[in-house]
């Protein structure tokens, strides 16, 4: 393989190697929105009492004012399209837990993002290297032409 090749190899690399950084720094812009959306929520369970006036969204930007029938009757999304009602304390238990798999598997994508970096890092010094030869390779050949 030709080292027009090889550099065009790492290159390719490289840049799929930072299209799946970016990526991963998007899925974890993502889960800390996810995070803030989960603490506020566990904010607002906390702190509504029965009887509280809320502003409920209706979809497309509209809400509507309602009252707080029984706070001991909250629905929370458990994961896979399942909800479940649990009371005023069950509802934050539920929120907090799931606070913390967000925050494990942003630890996890953060870790991936780590060891991509590496890599790059590892490819990156190999390419300087390889131009280095392939420069030295270019002043031998000068040389010797210079030399005839």
């Amino acid at each position: 393989m030709s080292g027009r090749q090889q550099m065009q190899e790492l290159s390719e690399q490289l840049e799929a190697l930072e299209s799946e950084r970016e990526s991963l720094e998007e899925e974890v812009e993502d889960l800390r929105d996810e995070q803030t959306e989960i603490d506020e929520a566990i904010d607002a369970v906390e702190t509504l009492e029965t009887g509280s006036t809320v502003q409920v969204p209706l979809g497309g930007g509209a809400y509507a004012r309602a009252e707080i029938a029984d706070i001991d009757e909250v629905i929370v999304e458990l994961g896979g399209g399942y909800a479940a009602e649990r009371t005023q304390d069950g509802a934050a238990e539920t929120l907090e837990s799931r606070k913390e798999t967000v925050g494990e598997r942003i630890e996890d994508v953060q870790s991936q993002i780590t060891e991509i970096e590496t890599e790059i890092e590892e490819l990156s010094q190999k390419a300087r290297q390889l131009q280095q030869q392939q420069m030295q390779q270019q002043m031998q050949q000068l040389q010797q032409q210079d030399d005839e």
